[in-house]
């Protein structure tokens, strides 16, 4: 299991604000590092719990909110995900045909989605490494601490570096 694979999480126009604006810099110049690149992108379907139990609106694939705001390399493959997460089982077969055992996470936001992304590829087996100069959240530096925190009890202090 030698491949290098950088999985970039929701650095997304919408999540882009004065707490994360440094994040699709930080996430362009890691991408060279990486064999293998893998973005994602979150959207929020019509009646989704996100609309119907938080209150929040945004994200429509239709909307200003959803493009990637930074620039992937040719032929990365981008994830459309209507939840915090996008490891499944289709992800899982695609590190695995990859020969990949170990993830490099970073992007928005360090408190829901980089967590649950990380959490969820650990409790499946893939070590996951969550790189947090390059990770961030748009609810502000209290939230990224908070992120950075539970992450380093769910999936050890070692497994977050900067």
């Amino acid at each position: 299991m030698a491949e290098k694979c950088l999985l970039i999480v929701d650095v997304q126009r919408g999540f882009i604000n004065q707490w994360t604006a440094h994040i699709p810099a930080a996430v362009e110049a890691l991408q060279g590092g990486f064999e293998r690149v893998v973005a994602t992108r979150f959207f929020n379907p019509e009646g989704s719990f996100y609309r119907r139990l938080i209150g929040w609106q945004r994200f429509a694939k239709e909307s200003d909110d959803f493009p990637l705001a930074f620039r992937p390399p040719a032929g990365t493959p981008v994830i459309d995900k209507p939840t915090y997460t996008c490891v499944g089982p289709e992800f899982l077969e695609t590190l695995a045909g990859w020969g990949v055992g170990r993830v490099h996470i970073c992007g928005i936001a360090t408190d829901n989605c980089v967590l649950k992304c990380a959490v969820d590829l650990f409790e499946a087996g893939i070590e996951p490494v969550v790189l947090a100069h390059a990770s961030a959240s748009h609810g502000g530096p209290d939230c990224h601490a908070a992120g950075i925190k539970i992450l380093q009890r769910f999936i050890g202090a070692k497994q977050v570096v900067n």
